[in-house]
């Protein structure tokens, strides 16, 4: 499996971004997908979370309200929309898969086993 994330960039606060998640070698509908982001000097942190099928997602309450996660079947892409963002939203995101979790999806990193490469969002004040 292989997950190819972007959409990073660098935005102003108050400014919105798209991240997007797709899939070679496992169709997302059928594992649960997490956003994870690592800022400097910071632990890696879960963002949002989607479980497979239409199970329902999951939001840290630190960005509940501004981002928002999503799935686009077709596409097989998951996507992280980011509103409002605030500098310390700035961190590289990170996605990644549960090829063999269970349950719901989580936004503990350990819960996934494949992950993509990451995307750099920079927000300034």
């Amino acid at each position: 499996v292989q997950l190819q994330a972007s959409g990073g960039g660098s935005v102003q606060s108050g400014g919105s971004l798209r991240l997007s998640c797709a899939a070679s070698g496992a169709n997302l509908r059928s594992f649960n997908v997490g956003w994870f982001r690592l800022a400097p000097g910071k632990e890696r942190e879960g963002v949002a979370c989607i479980s497979s099928g239409d199970r329902g997602t999951d939001v840290r309450d630190s960005v509940k309200g501004r981002f928002a996660i999503s799935r686009d079947n077709a596409k097989n892409t998951v996507y992280l929309q980011m509103n409002s963002l605030k500098p310390e939203d700035t961190a590289t995101y990170y996605c990644a898969i549960a090829l063999y979790g269970l349950g719901n999806c989580r936004l503990a990193a350990s819960y996934y086993d494949g992950w993509g490469q990451g995307t750099l969002v920079t927000v300034s004040s």
